[in-house]
C-alpha cells in the first residue's frame, strides 16, 4: 500500500474516523476503515506522482480492490477526490492560515508577507499534483469540486480582510481587494509548481522563483498597507 506522507497521515485516520457507514448503510469496522485510507493513501499517491488521468479504475488496480469494493466507498471519483481534499485542506490551517490570524503590524508586514507567501508556495509545491486536478476540474465546471475551491479559499480571504480593514469601514472595498490580491497570488504560485509546465518551460532558476515570492509578497504588503491607510482615512472623515 502506498504510505501517506507522514504529515498528512493522522489526519487521513481522523477523517476516515468521521465515516461510520459505507455507501450501502453497513458499518464500518477497523478492515473497512483501513481500507478507506488505503483507498485515500492510493489516491494520492497516483496524483502526485504521474501526470496520466487518474480514475477510480487506477486507484482499484493500486490498492488490489474491484470496482465493486470501491463503489462501496464512493460513487466517483469527483466523491473520492473531496475525501482526499478534506485532510490535505485541513493541513493547510497549520501551514499558512495560521500565520494570517494574528494582525501584522505595519513596520512588519513585508516581513509577514514574505513568511506567508513562502509557507502557500511551500504547500502548494507539496501537494502540487492534487492541487492542480482540483483547480483543472473546477475549471470544467465540476460543481461539487467549485464548491470545495471556492469554501477552502474564503476563510483566508476573510483574513486578508481583518488584515486590511479590522473595523470593516470599507465594507465590500477590501473584500474585493483581498480577493484579487489571493487571486493573483496563487494564479502565479499556481503557474509557478505546475509539473508539466515546468517540465515545457524549464525549471525556474532558484533566483527567479526567490523573485517571484519576493514580489508576490510586495504586492501583498503594498494591498494591506494601501487598504489599512483608506480605512483610516474613512475614519477620520466621519464626524
Amino acid at each position: 500500500m502506498p504510505a501517506v506522507p507522514p504529515h498528512l497521515a493522522a489526519a487521513v485516520t481522523d477523517a476516515s474516523a468521521a465515516i461510520s457507514h459505507n455507501l450501502h448503510g453497513q458499518k464500518l469496522g477497523r478492515k473497512g476503515r483501513v481500507t478507506r485510507e488505503r483507498i485515500l493513501a492510493a489516491t494520492i499517491d497516483l496524483v502526485e506522482k504521474t501526470d496520466e488521468p487518474v480514475t477510480l479504475g487506477a486507484v482499484a488496480r493500486a490498492v488490489g480492490l474491484g470496482m465493486t469494493s470501491i463503489y462501496n466507498y464512493f460513487t466517483d471519483f469527483t466523491e473520492l477526490l473531496l475525501a482526499v481534499l478534506e485532510p490535505v485542506m485541513g493541513s493547510a490551517k497549520e501551514e499558512y492560515f495560521s500565520l494570517a490570524r494574528e494582525y501584522w503590524p505595519d513596520e512588519q508586514l513585508n516581513a509577514r508577507a514574505m513568511d506567508f507567501v513562502r509557507a502557500y508556495h511551500a504547500f502548494w509545491a507539496r501537494h502540487t499534483g492534487l492541487l492542480h486536478l482540483r483547480n483543472s476540474l473546477a475549471d470544467q465546471f465540476d460543481v461539487r469540486i467549485m464548491h470545495q475551491r471556492v469554501n477552502s479559499t474564503r476563510p483566508l480571504i476573510g483574513l486578508f480582510v481583518a488584515q486590511m480593514d479590522q473595523r470593516g469601514v470599507l465594507g465590500d472595498t477590501a473584500v474585493l481587494m483581498a480577493t484579487t490580491l489571493m487571486t493573483g497570488i496563487e494564479r502565479s504560485i499556481t503557474l509557478a509548481t505546475d509539473r508539466r509546465l515546468r517540465r515545457i518551460l524549464g525549471t525556474l532558476p532558484g533566483r527567479r522563483e526567490e523573485s517571484l515570492l519576493e514580489i508576490n509578497a510586495r504586492l501583498m504588503e503594498l494591498a494591506i498597507r494601501d487598504t489599512r491607510e483608506r480605512a483610516a482615512a474613512e475614519v477620520a472623515e466621519r464626524p
